[in-house]
């Protein structure tokens, strides 16, 4: 499975972060591009936020069972639900959200907690399943616009 931490797939998602324009739409749900840009900054925010935020009940009661369609090869699928502190609803505009997706990408993996992984809905994971979420949530959105 591909991951943000194998340094060719973080480069194929950073070259094509790179193809976006103010003016691709979605193929399908509700953001625009530079909404779609800030709500893909909030995975990784949390990923390299150290100490991470606390668990939250919901997560400890079905966060595990969750966790293998969100992390697992089988894709996302289209208009999942999203958590509400990861919806954006308000306008962002492109290019600053996209320096900061970008700025994200580039402190992902070496700026990242080594112990303490705990996801705050899914518990624990190991750096590799931090990784290949990291790649698969971002691989969704892009293949939303078309990038």
């Amino acid at each position: 499975m591909k991951s943000l931490l194998n340094p060719t797939d973080r480069q194929e998602i950073i070259n094509r972060i790179n193809t976006l324009t103010p003016k691709h739409t979605g193929k399908w749900g509700k953001m625009d591009v530079g909404q779609m840009l800030a709500h893909c900054q909030k995975p990784l925010e949390i990923a390299l936020t150290d100490p991470k935020p606390s668990r939250v009940l919901l997560g400890r009661i079905i966060g595990p069972f969750a966790k293998e369609g969100v992390f697992g090869p089988k894709p996302y699928k289209r208009d999942g639900y999203t958590p509400p502190p990861f919806k954006i609803t308000t306008p962002q505009e492109f290019q600053p959200n996209k320096e900061k997706l970008l700025a994200l990408i580039g402190r992902y993996p070496n700026e990242m907690p080594k112990v303490g992984l705990v996801h705050p809905f899914f518990g624990a994971m190991p750096l590799e399943q931090w990784g290949e979420g990291a790649y698969k949530h971002l691989d969704y959105h892009l293949g939303q616009f078309g990038a």
